[in-house]
């Protein structure tokens, strides 16, 4: 007797074939990252921060993208760079999540008070651009990696509180949360086993789209000199400390913003595919 594998695994594999080919191209791109973000120690040929020639070499046998301003093999900053970029994007779009979806679950299920409460508090902080607010809070708080985390999540909560809100609000008034409330059913039960899974489709595809929108801010902010911190490799301050070979027609700089680009692209791809299938599903 075959052994069968398992029920998801069939059901993924047969979603996968059945997707089209930008879907399959996204999940490619995706699934390349993060391998190259989880063998970065093992992939890269020299050290994170090592100086292996001097500045601005051009593109050898030796290094294959060159050296950047201080003499640093380009290929391992931006192999170090992904796993860097993605990993933080990836923690702080989940503490995000977690405030924002938790706050904006309770804001639907409780109303009243807590919800104006709630919504006025994240609509102070939404009346203040984002990047704006981030510089400023960066600025008085450091730099420091966990700082970053928490000062990026905070903001980015309040986008998710608002979608959490909106989507919570029409199943809160469902026949089966009204059973669930007759029946005695506290608010955290509500919440967690009678709306959550109901939103949660909704909230996968957000949670792609934020992630996008988080390793953008935290790209630009790296740009800017404010984000992630030499030595430490991230893609946003790579495309700085390379930008002058721009003017002598040199394309190193384009390499960390085409890593950008394309995986935000590739995000986008896979989000639009799932809200089809999501939806094709309901229908």
């Amino acid at each position: 007797m075959t052994m069968q594998p398992p029920w998801i695994l069939r059901t993924g594999a047969s979603k996968f074939a059945s997707a089209p080919l930008s879907a399959k191209f996204g999940i490619a791109i995706v699934t390349l990252y993060v391998l190259i973000a989880l063998s970065a120690p093992y992939l890269a040929p020299y050290g994170e921060a090592e100086i292996v020639g001097t500045q601005f070499e051009p593109w050898s046998a030796r290094f294959w993208f060159g050296t950047d301003n201080l003499g640093r093999d380009m290929l391992t900053r931006l192999v170090f760079g992904a796993r860097n970029t993605i990993g933080i994007a990836l923690v702080t779009t989940t503490l995000a999540f977690s405030i924002g979806a938790f706050a904006g679950l309770a804001a639907a299920t409780l109303g009243g008070w807590a919800d104006q409460i709630l919504s006025r508090l994240v609509d102070v902080l939404m009346s203040i651009p984002q990047l704006i607010f981030a510089l400023f809070l960066l600025s008085i708080f450091g730099t420091s990696i966990p700082t970053l985390i928490i000062v990026i999540a905070v903001l980015d909560s309040t986008r998710v509180f608002r979608l959490t809100r909106a989507v919570a609000v029409n199943a809160a008034v469902c026949d089966y949360v009204e059973v669930a409330r007759l029946r005695g059913e506290g608010p955290i039960w509500i919440m967690t086993r009678e709306i959550l899974p109901n939103i949660t489709p909704t909230l996968v595809a957000e949670f792609g789209l934020r992630f996008c929108f988080v390793f953008l801010l935290i790209s630009g902010l790296s740009f800017l000199g404010i984000g992630i911190q030499p030595p430490t490799a991230d893609w946003g301050s790579m495309v700085r400390e390379t930008a002058t070979l721009i003017v002598y027609g040199d394309i190193t700089p384009l390499l960390p913003a085409g890593a950008i680009a394309l995986l935000a692209v590739s995000v986008n791809l896979v989000v639009d595919w799932f809200l089809h299938s999501a939806s094709g599903l309901k229908d």
